[in-house]
């Protein structure tokens, strides 16, 4: 997105977490497409057969998003931060009644290794970076909860990259630091994911 219009979309979102409802209207659209390019991203990385689909998780993130009346929306990437979380919230509760209702189906799986490849093709990833294999999504969050109890800016870093679809550069602007910090901090959360996802 230009530089102009993120700073439209910043304008717009800190309005529409004023309460203006005329802001809301106006927004939506303009982030409307880059919310469904990040579910269309998490949902790829998804096992084949997932029954989500990138509408019901987009439309479900909105109206999450829509009820957050008192935030306070400081800039675009802190908003795809918040609808990440709010769409790993849905995937994983998603993933939870599935299991529930389905006794001895095989859970539902994931890997952060796509998110290297195509962080490679636009020069955002180094390609000897480990990968992991896929897991259960719901190992991936109980993980990712018991990184941000060592590590906040870790698990979050891990959640913009992989359920907000975020680049390096994107990641490193949300969480204040530098790329080359940004980088190395994605490199040790994906070893100590990979450790605790084979224990």
């Amino acid at each position: 997105m230009p530089q102009h219009a993120a700073e439209d979309v910043t304008e717009l979102l800190r309005a529409w977490g004023a309460g203006d409802a005329q802001a809301s209207e106006v927004v939506a659209p303009l982030v409307y497409e880059e919310l469904r390019r990040q579910a269309g991203l998490v949902l790829r990385r998804e096992k084949e057969g997932h029954t989500l689909q990138t509408t019901a998780l987009v439309n479900e993130a909105w109206l999450r998003l829509d009820a957050q009346r008192e935030a306070k929306w400081e800039s675009r990437t802190q908003f795809y931060a918040v609808a990440a979380r709010m769409m790993r919230r849905i995937l994983v509760d998603h993933a939870r009644r599935r299991r529930s209702l389905k006794r001895g189906a095989a859970p539902a799986q994931v890997t952060l290794d796509a998110i290297d490849r195509e962080g490679h093709r636009h020069g955002t990833s180094s390609p000897a970076q480990s990968s992991l294999d896929p897991v259960d999504l719901l190992a991936l969050d109980d993980a990712l909860a018991r990184l941000a109890e060592l590590d906040a800016q870790k698990a979050r870093l891990v959640e913009l990259r992989y359920f907000a679809g975020l680049s390096m550069p994107e990641v490193a602007e949300a969480l204040g630091v530098s790329l080359a910090t940004a980088g190395r901090e994605w490199a040790i959360a994906r070893m100590w994911l990979r450790r605790e996802l084979e224990r």
